[in-house]
């Protein structure tokens, strides 16, 4: 098992104390373990001293000589003062200067050995300077502080004169204090402590123990590459980021190890008679991708353990004709299905097509969401708990305590990342260990998919049903709204429906953005022969409903709205979106958005709106959607834009806070893990004290995540 030290409250390391530990802990720093796996933002190297003399302005410096002088300075500025210290070595002298810290005065005093890095910039009258410069005074001791490189100690410094890791600030813990907390740490660890990296994978890889591994990425030998330990590539580096994925990934295949050796209550069997009512249900031929994907979860609802499965397709690629199919399987089993989708009006357009689909067949379906009045919903408890529905669609009002199964089999999440994994955990409990299958439209990278879903086998949909043409996408500067509108109206001639997307409701002070309430009213000024209607999430649901139903129908032409529409708009006489600010979106919603078109036969147009000065980035997000309409390459494309962090817009989606792995830059060592971790989890080599450190890490780092 891990060391008594590595699992060590932060509070009790020298130093710290309960308010520090307090701010350590709001960024996830709880044990000493947790200190030493976050890893620096970045390196300097202050080994290099230079004399004061060869100082040029606008360069980063380390230089080390005596104070001669310092004190407080007043300026022109009320309560602005400076503290200002005039440093000399053998060279010549330079001053330094720290706007606004009058403490240094009890800090740096006169006659004292220094060492500074910072900006060297010229100040006026008086020359060159070093302005607002990391120090260290120097001591005059014989012993101080040991190398781990050499092991020998030697009169020197933590923050200059060696390679310097450079952390972030959290609260009230500078970088500084940081820095000595780690070598405190550091300084305590056991010679051997206990590795959860097997030893066989750090020999073939030529890797560090743990301990030295440790070191030599926050304290690095003087002559590690700089740029090496910025791209966090140094043997050190690699070993620590590959033990985070695969203790990771360890948890996530002892879960899907366990999983298998569950026996869950409800077997689905598939006969001649279930075959045929299932094709009976088909309202069209399916593809390729959706009859491997249904082949692969009835295979599932077979087995005698409960399935975990993603199903992931692209925008319109079918995916729900397919969860149908697998529900129509268990019902005809004589079991219950559970749908859950994150919003009412997905959940309603979801009820409104299975109904469709299963008219006539001999399947109750229910809907229960927030909008059930209490006069339906008190009908409808006792009848889902009797098992007299087979088919329930709803919220998250189906994870509710008073919500009742008698045979729940298969559990369906849709848009599964809106989510969080206590809701998720919470339908699938209601049954005697369901079938889940969890269902996205947006295709979620292999990076992710490897961490977030990694104990999930995963079917994939390519491509979209016949018929579909592909939409054309172009970008244009607001400026250039009056074609913007030639096209929505040509288009409105011609019978069909147009969407315009706004990012906000209500006008916004701080935010400079047009709102859809104000932007629905011009919008109608400019089209008076048209009717214009106004849809956000803040309207009541019969509301939402009223409008849906609308512009379903075709009784409304322009459709005003925020995001709402993302999911759960399903009009296939649309054939126009255009999305105002479009240099706000995230690129995964843009094309969340743009598969709201294109659902008919008539060839489509997503018009991608930007206000100058746009960033980079935009550009970028913009540039790709008009290069591809391909959903697993736009996800890819977003995950390096945006970073894993922020691919779902929130953190409902139950991705891993990783301590030192990074998902974009750290691919080839995430794959190696998870490999690596299924092999060793399969065959069971992994060791007792192994698997109880990894249970232990998802105890405590992923929270509400367990293991088995």
């Amino acid at each position: 098992m891990a060391d008594d030290v590595l699992q060590m409250p932060l509070q009790f390391l020298k130093g710290v104390g309960p308010r520090k530990a307090a701010d350590l802990k709001k960024a996830g720093l709880h044990t000493v373990e947790d200190l030493l796996f976050r890893f620096p933002r970045r390196y300097e190297d202050r080994s290099r001293l230079q004399t004061i003399i060869s100082l040029k302005p606008g360069q980063t410096a380390a230089v080390s000589g005596v104070v001669l002088s310092a004190g407080l300075a007043h300026t022109r500025r009320p309560g602005f003062r400076l503290f200002s210290a005039l440093i000399q070595d053998d060279s010549g002298q330079v001053q330094a200067v720290w706007p606004n810290q009058a403490f240094l005065k009890d800090v740096i005093r006169s006659h004292q050995r220094i060492v500074l890095f910072g900006k060297v910039e010229i100040w006026g009258s008086r020359g060159l300077q070093i302005t607002d410069p990391e120090f260290e005074i120097i001591k005059d001791e014989t012993d101080g502080i040991r190398d781990p490189g050499s092991g020998n100690r030697e009169p020197e410094t933590l923050h200059t004169g060696r390679i310097v890791p450079v952390y972030e600030r959290t609260g009230s813990v500078t970088p500084n204090m940081q820095r000595r907390f780690v070598w405190q740490a550091l300084e305590q660890l056991p010679p051997q402590p206990f590795d959860p990296v097997p030893d066989e994978i750090l020999k073939q890889e030529r890797w560090p123990s743990r301990r030295e591994a440790l070191w030599q990425a926050h304290f690095p030998d003087p002559d590690t590459p700089i740029d090496a330990l910025n791209a966090f590539a140094t043997p050190a580096q690699r070993r620590l980021i590959f033990e985070d994925f695969f203790v990771f990934q360890s948890g996530l295949a002892l879960r899907r190890h366990e999983n298998a050796q569950v026996r869950k209550r409800l077997v689905c069997t598939v006969d001649d008679r279930i075959r045929q009512s299932a094709r009976a249900v088909l309202p069209f031929k399916l593809t390729a991708g959706q009859r491997d994907a249904l082949a692969e979860i009835v295979a599932d609802l077979q087995k005698p353990w409960p399935m975990q499965r993603l199903l992931q397709g692209d925008v319109g690629a079918g995916k729900t004709i397919v969860a149908l199919l697998a529900a129509v399987v268990a019902m005809d089993n004589g079991y219950q299905v559970a749908v859950m989708a994150p919003t009412e009006i997905l959940a309603e357009q979801h009820y409104r097509t299975i109904v469709k689909v299963l008219d006539g067949r001999p399947y109750r379906t229910a809907l229960l969401s927030g909008r059930v009045t209490a006069a339906t919903r008190r009908a409808l408890l006792p009848a889902i708990e009797r098992g007299e529905i087979n088919l329930v669609v709803g919220t998250h009002a189906l994870v509710q305590e008073q919500v009742k199964f008698k045979s729940l089999a298969l559990a369906v999440i849709d848009e599964q990342h809106r989510f969080g994994v206590v809701q998720r955990g919470t339908l699938a409990a209601k049954g005697l260990h369901p079938d889940v299958l969890v269902m996205t439209a947006t295709p979620i990278p292999r990076t992710l998919a490897l961490t977030e879903c990694g104990d999930m086998e995963v079917s994939v949909i390519r491509g979209l049903p016949p018929g579909r043409k592909p939409i054309k996408t172009i970008v244009k500067a607001d400026s250039r709204r009056d074609e913007v509108y030639a096209l929505m109206r040509a288009e409105i001639e011609q019978g069909r429906q147009v969407y315009v997307i706004y990012p906000l409701v209500d006008e916004s002070e701080k935010i400079d953005l047009k709102a859809a309430t104000a932007m629905a009213e011009e919008i109608a000024l400019v089209f008076p022969q048209y009717r214009v209607a106004l849809l956000h999430g803040r309207m009541k649901g019969d509301e939402k409903e009223r409008v849906m139903h609308a512009f379903l129908q075709g009784d409304l032409q322009i459709l005003v709205s925020t995001t709402v529409v993302e999911v759960g708009v399903d009009v296939a006489n649309a054939t126009v979106m255009v999305v105002e600010h479009a240099e706000r979106f995230g690129l995964s919603q843009l094309h969340q958005l743009r598969g709201r078109i294109g659902r008919g036969a008539h060839a489509s147009t997503c018009v991608l709106l930007y206000q100058a000065p746009w960033s980079d980035d935009a550009r970028a997000r913009l540039k790709a959607m008009t290069d591809t309409s391909d959903g697993f390459v736009i996800a890819e494309r977003d995950l390096q834009l945006r970073g894993p962090g922020d691919f779902f817009g929130t953190r409902q989606s139950g991705l891993p806070t990783l301590r030192a792995g990074d998902l974009t830059r750290d691919v080839d060592l995430l794959e190696r893990a998870y490999e690596e971790a299924r092999a060793r989890i399969d065959r069971g080599t992994l060791t007792a004290a192994q698997q109880a450190y990894v249970r232990s890490v998802w105890q405590r780092q992923f929270g509400l995540i367990t293991v088995g």
